[in-house]
């Protein structure tokens, strides 16, 4: 990541909070490292280096500002316009992977090897998948601690450290404090009452019209799964180690999340996976900047500055939402995901004891929010009919296989241009669901579903092209951000 120092210095100057998490400003003098819009005074430019992540920061002897908080800054939009191995590296980085899978199950994952893996993150990122892993771990230990009154060795190993000494190592050198003193700055603060309750803060970019993305998600809310009440989204979470929840209210700054995970390894992975459903790491700035100078779009985004593009917190839930709802209304699908959730829930309701968890346990979801099905559990439904055409349950059926066996990948990292093409061999998936995967579970910011049938409306009602090729050619001055012009679309419509 090539870094102007001139503009970087500028942005310090201004403490613009644009250019959080797009770099980290290193102050030689100090010893620390800090995110541009860091209110201490501008340091001196031959005391100032430039970082393209904290973990390059940490790498090069600097720790953490404890007054602004560099690790906790909103993630680089690059991650979502880039699609190259770098990019992909980052998303699973983030998701845990590297904690779970170490790095030979990174590089397997991305399809490299581990040497040449390190060598494309270091050029780029100034660390390599180790050092980068290792900053979020500390950023999770940091949050665990801070949130909960756990014991150290619990967060340690929660956190994905391999020892408690390499847990304490760690910390006293990104945040120049041992753990027991960052509890203890915790001050008065009590951590939420329960086990496995986790409060934190999730930055953003602003502005973010978090109304629209509310709207969106409530008249897409599946009972038992999701619901949207008094301006917070509730879900139930499928996770790597365990089940959760998570209620997520936008506020001024930050959205305010409380987690409750049946395993705290979840930690990071349930953080990013909600980033990822808020679209929070967008640049709304650049990308309202390019619909604006269309003056079809002009006047909705000076009305609703900031908007996001939903996202997804399981691709292979959006996945199944896709097929359902093709060539049907938004009510229809609703009605016919609920019916196979309520037909899943009966047939195993007989196995399941109704007693509440002993106390002192993580909470397991009964009577809550629970996850969405799993492929091999809508595999063992045995009756997918509900009015479907029986081209879309194969469709379904299809997809599940190709999960369960791992032909058709769809996690956070995945080749997006490959999964596409895999999508597309599956029958019973067309060109519409497979960009509409592409641009909500697989983070493509420019995807233009030209064919829907509502973004046509909407091309009308803003007096644009309305038919699907001359709409496709008038979108080019829309890249690279036409998933966002697909959703002020939706929202004209």
């Amino acid at each position: 990541m090539e870094m102007d120092f001139e503009r970087c210095y500028r942005a310090v100057d201004s403490r613009d909070q644009r250019f959080d998490g797009w770099f980290y400003t290193g102050v030689t003098s100090t010893g620390i490292y800090c995110r541009p819009s860091c209110p201490a005074i501008t340091p001196k430019r031959q005391n100032v280096r430039f970082f393209p992540s904290a973990a390059a920061a940490q790498g090069s002897g600097l720790r953490a500002c404890r007054r602004c908080r560099p690790d906790a800054a909103p993630g680089s939009p690059l991650w979502d316009v880039r699609a190259d191995v770098v990019g992909r590296a980052m998303r699973l980085i983030a998701d845990g992977v590297v904690d779970r899978d170490g790095v030979p199950g990174l590089a397997s994952r991305l399809g490299y090897t581990e040497r040449h893996l390190h060598r494309m993150l270091s050029a780029e990122m100034g660390a390599g998948p180790l050092a980068l892993a290792r900053a979020q771990r500390a950023q999770t230990a940091r949050i665990l601690i801070e949130t909960t009154d756990l014991a150290m060795a619990e967060i340690a190993f929660a956190a994905g450290f391999g020892s408690v000494r390499q847990f304490n190592d760690t910390l006293r050198e990104v945040y120049a404090s041992a753990p027991s003193d960052l509890r203890t700055a915790r001050g008065r603060q009590q951590a939420p009452a329960g086990a496995g309750i986790i409060a934190l803060r999730l930055a953003y970019r602003p502005p973010l019209h978090s109304r629209a993305l509310l709207d969106f998600l409530a008249v897409r809310a599946l009972p038992g799964v999701e619901e949207v009440r008094d301006g917070t989204y509730r879900r139930g979470l499928r996770l790597p180690h365990g089940t959760g929840q998570v209620a997520l209210t936008p506020t001024d700054g930050h959205v305010a999340a409380t987690l409750r995970l049946a395993d705290l390894r979840d930690l990071a992975p349930a953080v990013a996976r909600c980033r990822r459903l808020l679209d929070l790491d967008a640049d709304p700035a650049a990308i309202d900047a390019t619909l604006a100078a269309d003056p079809a779009l002009a006047p909705a985004v000076a009305a609703e500055p900031g908007i996001r593009v939903p996202r997804s917190v399981d691709a292979f839930e959006l996945a199944v939402r896709a097929i359902i709802g093709q060539q049907v209304s938004v009510r229809s699908a609703k009605t016919t995901l609920t019916r196979l959730l309520l037909t899943h829930r009966v047939d195993h309701e007989v196995d399941e004891v109704d007693e509440d968890p002993s106390p002192g346990q993580p909470h397991d979801q009964r009577g809550g929010l629970r996850g969405f099905l799993s492929a091999e559990e809508l595999l063992a439904v045995p009756d997918l009919g509900f009015g479907m055409p029986l081209g879309r349950r194969e469709a379904l059926r299809g997809l599940a296989r190709g999960v369960a066996d791992g032909s058709v990948d769809l996690a956070a990292g995945v080749d997006r241009g490959e999964a596409v093409r895999r999508l597309l061999a599956l029958p019973g998936i067309g060109p519409w669901t497979a960009n509409y995967l592409a641009m909500r579970a697989f983070g493509d910011p420019d995807v233009l579903l030209s064919s829907d049938l509502a973004v046509r409306r909407g091309a009308a009602a803003l007096g644009l092209p309305d038919t699907q090729k001359s709409l496709d050619r008038y979108a080019e001055r829309w890249r690279p951000w036409r998933s966002y012009a697909t959703i002020r679309l939706w929202r004209a419509a």
